[in-house]
């Protein structure tokens, strides 16, 4: 039996593919590595990857390609859920036979409304789905398939028993050759990584509570269960001869550094292979320890700092206090590691004084980069119930969180601020963060130092100020 592993055909430029924590157009061209079908992918002999939007992939191509296999997996999620239910029954009309099922977050924590969203769907994979997508590949019943939800003849759904969370991740096969086979590195672009870059994860899971995080709340869980040191090192030493050309490794843990002594016995293997990367992390590192990664080949951790305000901090259960974010801050500016930062508009319970004490907070930080999103609250997420439970949902459509350009779109509004204001915010953060002289300084050391990155930072610019002029013209149309 054969099966394509399949991100379909989106909006332009929509980052949806499975590895992306948030599916959203961003506001320069990014693109992560589809590493959640890739995964399964690489337990399934004669299987393929298709990840169509970094590859211009429109849908009569998809549906040609999709027509040789017997069964198609397609990762889907929350926004692109009607989309993706309209690729699934044009692979049906194409092909009767084939064998539809839907795989991610969205399909984990709701399958029975996953599979009534399209009659295409077969079946749904729960949880964590990647021997479950083996199971149905190798052509075994579906009833006997654990961690699987499907439809009978009949139309009625069916849930089997959950599947154990996969505790010795080293069994698991290396991506490494998935991505060679059926990706093309350079289609994938994230503004703060060196470009070509490589994604890959070395554990699953997270201890964090933080709640409006995904991955943890409906798929890997709260325990961090890892893959030895010494299987990812052998790895990016593999990847390192595929892929002469990529110039970073970045580790998509949830917080890589939530296991700070096999991260230390990670960094220590991958210093004689003279790598860089760069890792997700927590603001709670010392001096000592970002210095010795960096030692290694660290170049730039990716951070969560959310919020400048410390109730709001506590009310998402972020776990790490605005003192300690500070102190982290000033020991990778000391050990001269790059931080880019993320912080999130309209959390609970976001006030227009509270916005602005985020954006004073991005200020003093002074981080290499920064990305400010809105509030998404994703279905199987703590987010998702206080909102529903406090009635903060702007609109009916709980599932409706970008636009239709693909941009995010304000979900949720508290008393005294409306949608409107936090989706205006956004634009505001950027510009008051990035037109100071120091950020201004920074790029265009970059630029000066590369011609590569010269002709990158251009582009990305034209990006950056259409993509605000969009945001604002949608904004007004909404206001008209």
């Amino acid at each position: 039996m054969s099966a394509l592993f399949l991100a379909p055909p989106s909006f332009d430029g929509f980052d949806g593919g499975a590895g992306s924590r948030y599916q959203a157009r961003r506001e320069v061209t990014s693109f992560w590595y589809p590493t959640w079908l890739a995964q399964p992918a690489a337990l399934v002999p004669d299987s393929k990857l298709l990840d169509c939007t970094p590859h211009h992939i429109g849908l009569r191509a998809c549906l040609e390609e999709a027509s040789h296999y017997d069964h198609v997996i397609i990762h889907t999620s929350t926004p692109s859920l009607k989309n993706d239910c309209r690729v699934a029954e044009a692979i049906k009309q194409n092909r009767p036979e084939t064998t539809v099922g839907f795989i991610g977050a969205h399909a984990a924590v709701l399958p029975a409304e996953t599979l009534q969203a399209s009659p295409a769907i077969d079946w749904v994979g729960r949880k964590e789905f990647d021997f479950t997508c083996k199971e149905v590949a190798e052509g075994r019943p579906l009833p006997t398939i654990a961690g699987l939800s499907y439809r009978d003849a009949s139309g009625r759904i069916h849930h089997n028993p959950e599947r154990e969370l996969i505790g010795d991740l080293d069994a698991l096969p290396w991506v490494a050759d998935v991505y060679h086979r059926d990706l093309r590195i350079e289609n994938y672009f994230i503004g703060y990584l060196l470009h070509p870059y490589l994604s890959l994860y070395t554990g699953r899971g997270c201890p964090a509570q933080c709640t409006f995080c995904l991955w943890p709340q409906t798929i890997g869980g709260h325990k961090y269960r890892v893959r030895s040191a010494s299987n990812v090192a052998a790895e990016v030493a593999y990847m390192k001869k595929l892929f002469p050309g990529v110039k970073e490794f970045f580790f998509d843990d949830d917080t890589f550094t939530a296991n700070l002594p096999r991260a230390r016995d990670i960094a220590r293997r991958l210093a004689p292979l003279g790598v860089t990367w760069s890792c997700n992390s927590r603001a709670n590192l010392d001096y000592d320890t970002v210095r010795t990664f960096r030692d290694a080949g660290l170049r730039l951790l990716v951070v969560g700092y959310e919020s400048g305000n410390e109730q709001i901090l506590r009310n998402v259960k972020k776990g790490v206090t605005l003192d300690q974010m500070r102190r982290f801050t000033r020991a990778c500016h000391q050990a001269g590691v790059s931080i880019h930062g993320t912080f999130i508009l309209g959390l609970p319970v976001e006030s227009r004084e509270t916005i602005e004490q985020t954006i004073r907070f991005a200020q003093e930080l002074d981080l290499f980069s920064v990305q400010v999103s809105l509030a998404a609250p994703y279905p199987g997420t703590e987010l998702f119930e206080m909102a529903r439970q406090n009635g903060w949902f702007a609109s009916r459509d709980k599932s409706h969180l970008v636009e239709d350009s693909g941009f995010q779109q304000s979900t949720l509004e508290y008393p005294g601020l409306s949608k409107e204001e936090i989706f205006e915010a956004v634009d505001r953060f950027y510009r008051a963060y990035y037109l100071r002289p120091r950020p201004i300084l920074r790029i265009l050391k970059t630029m000066l130092e590369d011609k590569t990155v010269l002709v990158r930072r251009c582009r990305e610019g034209f990006e950056f100020f259409r993509s605000l002029q969009e945001r604002k013209h949608s904004l007004a149309a909404r206001g008209s």
